[in-house]
């Protein structure tokens, strides 16, 4: 009967390192592998990739006692705000960032067996690699641009401002979104999305 009980003493701490393990690998193949190779942005691949694991860390400690999973999502969604309004971030940034935060809380979550985690990290891994693929929309790109002087028809001739972006660029402008306008100092802020030729 030690044994036994010696035995179920050591399952729990094994079965969290194997989610820790799964996690860890599934975090690592979407913030180095496809994040970083594609976009090289360190400081967003060392806040995604800590976040990941202090997340799994306060998930499983949670997760041992009572406390209520929407508690726990509550908590976790106001730290990630907290965390990224000091800066703006791009939408893909905080896809990515989301993404290695629901890895840790699919593999910290008990409850579910380890093979049909496994299934569901591997299914976020591949539709990610899929959806953010460079071939798949290689023709789009999209770039933020400040301009020194506002534009007189910015707002009032949206055609003549993009044909206007397509000249100063040298690209095909499909569209443009205006992001900041700051009259006081004549500058404005927007967003450029373009088909390269």
């Amino acid at each position: 009967m030690t044994v036994l009980n010696s035995l179920l003493a050591i399952l729990p701490p094994l079965e969290t390192s194997l989610r820790f393990g799964l996690n860890l690998l599934a975090m690592l193949l979407l913030v180095f592998g496809l994040y970083y190779r594609r976009y090289r942005d360190k400081e967003l691949v060392t806040a995604a990739a800590m976040f990941n694991v202090f997340a799994f860390g306060v998930l499983s400690i949670l997760s041992s006692v009572e406390f209520g999973i929407g508690a726990g999502f509550g908590l976790f969604a106001i730290l990630a705000l907290f965390t990224l309004r000091s800066e703006q971030i791009s939408k893909t940034e905080i896809t990515y960032f989301f993404g290695s935060v629901s890895i840790a809380v699919i593999c910290a979550i008990p409850g579910t067996g380890l093979a049909f985690v496994a299934g569901v990290v591997t299914l976020v891994l591949v539709m990610a690699w899929v959806i953010d693929h460079p071939r798949l929309l290689k023709s789009a790109d999209g770039v933020r641009l400040h301009l020194d002087k506002i534009d007189t028809h910015a707002l009032s001739d949206p055609a003549q401002m993009r044909r206007e972006l397509s000249r100063r660029l040298g690209v095909d402008v499909m569209s443009y979104r205006i992001t900041e306008l700051d009259y006081i100092t004549d500058r404005a802020s927007i967003a450029v999305f373009f088909r390269r030729a």
